[in-house]
């Protein structure tokens, strides 16, 4: 096994290029391991609805990335005290689902360090009954990575507030990701380190403390990651629009009356709208409706959609702004 360095990137998009041009180009019978840190991003499994998992107006607010990865399960929320690792191997054909396989290096350079973790359940895990690490795998075409997350001194406050949708508004068949109780590592340490010492620490393990062979990347794989990175992991198509075809309801009471919103979106985009309730207005609700179908079910291509319409004239005395999030 090699070690490849992602040269201290905490882009998120770039590192999940990263590992999936290492999967898809680096082929043959030679495993590799990557570790890399992200900066605040919410990392939307491969079969999740994007908008059904986070917290909208918290992350917008905050800044924090959303991005789609290849692997399945559940949403989770990255930031640089959380320290992400990648077995990539070849795929023999026992390896995928097998999560211990993959995890027990990890778990023993956590014992290493006097901290009790253990896998629990499918691909967790935990100390006790908390969570320090979720895990998840994609395979093709005789390759496959395992991956997982270790949340070392991660901000336990944000992961809670940027995955925290509304459950009402939202009916779909995509997957739910599982909230449970999460916990830092360096909460167990019988002694303080930074996250380079427990990096370091934890590379050191896995190699059996003998020389840790490297893979350097070249000018040409970097130019590769860069075009990934930009082609697939920026792009509103993979991140929003992959997602489930779901439906969104709102129900609420403002100045201006009781309003009872309905969307049905498919592939990221407003395929129906519909706007209910005891509002007072001249104009038909159909113009305004009409204007939302075949628009990106995001804040800001809904709003320059409707940019040039006077609201009032169709709900009554509303608030622009008040009135836009209920379509969120």
């Amino acid at each position: 096994m090699r070690f490849i360095d992602n040269q201290g990137n905490n882009d998120p998009a770039w590192n999940l290029a990263l590992e999936e041009y290492i999967l898809r180009n680096l082929t043959g019978d030679e495993d590799f391991l990557l570790f890399y840190m992200n900066e605040p991003s919410i990392i939307i499994g491969k079969n999740q609805n994007t908008a059904e998992e986070v917290n909208t107006s918290y992350v917008e607010e905050h800044g924090i990335h959303i991005v789609r990865r290849l692997s399945g399960g559940g949403a989770v929320y990255h930031d640089l005290g959380n320290l992400n690792f990648s077995f990539i191997t070849k795929d023999d054909g026992k390896s995928f689902h097998n999560f211990r396989k993959f995890t027990e290096p990890v778990v023993a350079a956590l014992r290493g360090l006097g901290v009790d973790a253990e896998l629990s359940g499918r691909n967790d895990l935990q100390v006790g009954e908390r969570k320090i690490s979720g895990n998840a795998q994609f395979a093709t075409k005789g390759r496959m990575f395992s991956h997982g997350t270790l949340l070392f001194n991660s901000e336990v406050d944000s992961i809670v507030s940027a995955l925290k949708p509304n459950p009402a508004k939202f009916e779909s068949k995509a997957t739910k990701s599982v909230r449970s109780r999460v916990a830092n590592i360096a909460e167990f340490l019988q002694e303080p380190m930074t996250m380079e010492q427990f990096r370091s620490f934890l590379l050191e393990s896995i190699f059996g403390g003998k020389d840790i062979p490297a893979y350097p990347l070249s000018e040409a794989d970097l130019a590769a990651v860069d075009q990934l990175a930009e082609e697939r992991y920026r792009s509103w198509d993979w991140n929003y629009g992959r997602s489930p075809a779901f439906n969104v309801r709102q129900v609420k009471r403002l100045a201006a009356g009781t309003f009872d919103v309905r969307l049905d979106v498919k592939d990221g985009i407003i395929a129906e709208a519909s706007v209910f309730g005891d509002f007072f207005g001249t104009g038909e609700v159909s113009d305004v409706t009409a204007r939302l179908a075949g628009v990106r079910y995001n804040a800001a291509d809904v709003a320059a959609a409707l940019a040039d319409v006077d609201l009032t004239v169709y709900f009554g005395p509303v608030d622009r702004e008040e009135w836009l999030a209920l379509l969120f």
